[in-house]
């Protein structure tokens, strides 16, 4: 192709691009902005501003490149540490420490996390309680709004929300592309079934004991956002488990693995997500009549969601968070995002953009306000 065709073709995927931004640009400008931007403090307005360009930038780079994971893990990686920044920033100016006390439990003042979700079943169904020390409506992070927002994003993501809305995906997405190569490469798949197992661990034990047994133990983000106070050998002994685990799971085995280790072996949400997948819309498909079994989508998967099995059968398992990794390495386009009930190979195009907006919109709107918070701190530094 000539540089006078290669500048036509570069035109049209540009205007095309452009296009397909347009209604994100619409719809994040009011979320972002409420419709009236306000430089009235120089530190919020350009926060603001910042935010809105980032993200429709990434979102246009989607469409422009044809790639998809590049682009939203930046944004995905962003939320995960401004999130913990908020958090931590609001628990300092409220209680002017990040633990909490137990007077905090009692008057249910912990921000809700949506890796509760999973130990407020059973008591709820069975005693009709809520177990986790939060506000159900009103202040910040309420029982409520978080719950229906996971409700909304499981059924149209499936587990896709665990690549494009959970609160702390991006810590272990982000520490597993520091290194280009992985020190470690042999890893058993069957360590993905674990989070099965530790889902019905911490359910049965919140039952038994009405208390959010995974939060109070294990959680390795109690490292990076609130923990109860050091006050004696039994908290002392959470704390350590807490920076243990984040260390490990969170920190060390992304980094030698290139695998999100947390979400892949311990997060019991992540294993209700991927049951979610049997419900959602959207799927990643594979083209058996495309495919040359090359196995580069099996490399990548930071989830252990694509066995070689499931490459010959051309399926993807339900561990799927539907973060584009396979689809942006596979160089005959083979694999590619699908709407269920389309036959693998048809409509690549049609549904990907479709997948694209929603998710991405999902994501810009769940996590502009913590990222806009971290930008304004930042810029009121500056100002």
């Amino acid at each position: 192709m000539d540089n006078s065709l290669k500048t036509v073709a570069l035109r049209k995927s540009f205007g095309k691009s452009l296009l397909y931004t347009l209604p994100m640009f619409l719809i994040t400008f009011m979320f972002i902005t409420g419709g009236k931007p306000n430089f009235s403090d120089p530190a919020s307005g350009l926060a603001m501003l910042t935010v809105f360009l980032l993200v429709n930038v990434l979102y246009f780079s989607m469409h422009f490149t044809g790639k998809t994971d590049k682009y939203r893990a930046i944004l995905f990686i962003i939320f995960a540490m401004s999130l913990s920044y908020t958090l931590i920033h609001n628990m300092l100016q409220v209680r002017q420490s990040m633990s909490f006390s137990q007077a905090d439990i009692l008057e249910c003042k912990i921000p809700f996390c949506h890796l509760v979700i999973p130990m407020m079943i059973l008591p709820a169904a069975f005693t009709k309680s809520i177990i986790f020390p939060g506000s159900i409506i009103g202040g910040f992070a309420n029982i409520s709004s978080m719950v229906v927002l996971w409700v909304i994003a499981t059924i149209v993501l499936g587990r896709g929300f665990c690549s494009w809305g959970c609160f702390y995906g991006g810590w272990d997405d982000g520490f597993s592309r520091l290194r280009k190569r992985r020190v470690i490469k042999n890893i058993s798949e069957l360590w993905k079934w674990m989070p099965f197992a530790v889902l019905i661990m911490v359910m049965l034990s919140a039952a038994l004991t009405l208390m959010p047994t995974y939060c109070s133990w294990i959680c390795p983000f109690k490292a990076v956002t609130e923990f109860e106070k050091v006050t004696s050998v039994e908290s002392a002994t959470k704390a350590g488990i807490f920076l243990s685990l984040f260390g490990g799971l969170v920190i060390a085995l992304p980094v030698m693995t290139k695998k999100r280790t947390q979400c892949s072996f311990l997060c019991p949400l992540g294993a209700i997500n991927s049951l979610s997948n049997k419900i959602t819309p959207f799927t990643v498909k594979i083209d058996k009549n495309s495919c040359n079994e090359c196995f580069k989508c099996v490399e990548v998967c930071p989830l252990f969601a694509i066995t070689r099995e499931d490459v010959k059968k051309g399926n993807v398992s339900l561990f799927c968070s539907k973060c584009g990794k396979c689809v942006d390495a596979c160089s005959r386009k083979a694999i590619h995002y699908g709407i269920k009930g389309i036959p693998a190979g048809t409509m690549k195009n049609f549904s990907r953009n479709l997948f694209l907006f929603v998710s991405f919109l999902f994501m810009a709107i769940f996590s502009s306000g913590s990222i806009i918070s971290t930008f304004q701190g930042l810029f009121k530094l500056i100002f």
